[in-house]
């Protein structure tokens, strides 16, 4: 055998060694879990991982090479016990490296009550957690006037003047959301395509997401359009909820779970969640490992204007609210939150109002702080922006709003603010 095709068998034989299938049980959720998760449960179980690497001579976990992380076979052995002893069908699973857990998803007989059954599964030494399959709503409302609002933020939030001084460069923002029309041409291309967690067929944009992202990330002075206000940052659109009409979307535990591990494995700096609903164990807890991580997370505040509920109940998440809204709560940011000029699927453009759109204006803030200073932790983020919510200018339209100019301001201790003739800094 000569050595060149000597070389090209080996060339094979790791070839075949990378693109060995999974066994692992599909990680979407069928249709009716999404309709109905009121029947359908969360649990959880230790996992002593199967890794096989990628490439011959690798080593487990180590380096660009690593293999897969998978359920081992005593947590495959634990989900099916778990089946059968509470008269379960699993639908779904997936393994969480983040926690070192197996998680699934089974649906409850229909004669059983799920608060019973979930009583049952937390009593089991074999189960780690039991909680619902939760729902999760998008915050916002989108409306037709494509006219509407014209960016009125950019001047009530000195975003102007806050561009000559950064544009969020090196910062990665991962948008947890319905699907980004990342072909709009308002994006000038330099949105990548993200990651789909529904897995409903659907290939298209939706309105929620493409208005969060375009607030953050749409191109300034390009010709056409609308200016994003930190459009150098790096977006990363992860798809975990799915369009219910009328602007709304509606997301799970389980996408949303997975959505929020895959923002850590992309190393987001920080991670965009305009959406809310009830308090949730295992997103908790990523969430908390990933601001062990530094990721910074920043959530929208629901519609009872308190910071409660799933993600701005957990503590060390910057919580936003629309400036607009009359009651103004402890802890909480505010910014422009009504007739937000945006944009919209199939190069379209769009007012959209409500905490989605000021939390996505936050998040755009923040990383104009972290491209100046990757190494602020979140206190120090909030706490900037909080100071300049009280220093803003008085004047503006929406005078209790975050101002980005006054905080580069405080954060590079030099700069002035002052009133914004409502042109935007050119992109770098």
């Amino acid at each position: 055998m000569t050595p060149r095709i000597a070389a090209g068998l080996f060339a094979l034989l790791l070839a075949g060694c990378a693109s060995v299938p999974t066994n692992d049980a599909a990680v979407m959720l069928p249709e009716d879990a999404r309709a109905h998760p009121e029947h359908y449960v969360v649990i959880t179980v230790r996992n002593t991982p199967v890794v096989v690497n990628s490439y011959a001579a690798s080593t487990p976990r180590g380096y660009g090479g690593q293999g897969p992380y998978r359920a081992g076979a005593e947590a495959l052995e634990r989900a099916r016990a778990i089946a059968a002893a509470h008269h379960l069908r699993q639908v779904a699973a997936w393994p969480i490296e983040l926690l070192g857990v197996h998680c699934l998803v089974y649906e409850i007989p229909s004669n059983e009550k799920r608060d019973q059954v979930l009583a049952a599964l937390r009593s089991d030494p074999v189960v780690e957690s039991a909680q619902p399959l939760a729902r999760f709503e998008v915050h916002g409302t989108t409306y037709n006037d494509p006219y509407a609002g014209l960016q009125r933020n950019l001047g009530d939030m000195g975003v102007a003047a806050s561009q000559q001084r950064s544009q969020g460069e090196g910062v990665r923002i991962a948008i947890i959301d319905t699907a980004v029309d990342v072909l709009h041409p308002d994006f000038g291309g330099h949105i990548e395509r993200g990651s789909d967690f529904v897995l409903d067929g659907r290939r298209a944009g939706e309105g929620h997401g493409t208005a969060v992202a375009g607030i953050i990330a749409a191109v300034p002075n390009n010709g056409i359009g609308i200016a994003g206000i930190a459009p150098a940052a790096r977006v990363i659109p992860l798809r975990a909820c799915w369009s219910a009409g009328d602007g709304a979307g509606e997301c799970n535990s389980f996408t949303l779970a997975q959505a929020l591990a895959a923002a850590m494995d992309a190393h987001a700096s920080i991670v965009n969640l305009s959406l809310g609903g009830p308090s949730d164990p295992l997103l908790e807890r990523i969430v908390e490992r990933g601001m062990s991580r530094g990721i910074v997370f920043v959530g929208a505040v629901p519609a009872s204007g308190r910071r409660e509920g799933f993600p701005t109940g957990i503590d060390g998440v910057i919580a936003v609210d629309a400036a607009e809204h009359s009651s103004h709560a402890p802890h909480v940011l505010y910014a422009p939150g009504t007739d937000v000029f945006t944009l919209a699927p199939m190069a379209r453009y769009d007012a959209a109002s409500g905490s989605s759109m000021a939390a996505a204006e936050i998040t755009a803030v923040a990383a104009l702080l972290l491209a100046r200073r990757p190494e602020l932790k979140t206190q120090q983020v909030e706490a900037l922006l909080a100071r300049s919510m009280a220093a803003g200018d008085a004047h503006a339209r929406v005078a209790a709003s975050v101002n980005a100019c006054v905080a580069l301001r405080d954060l590079l201790h030099s700069g002035e603010c002052t009133a914004e003739d409502g042109a935007v800094a050119r992109a770098r």
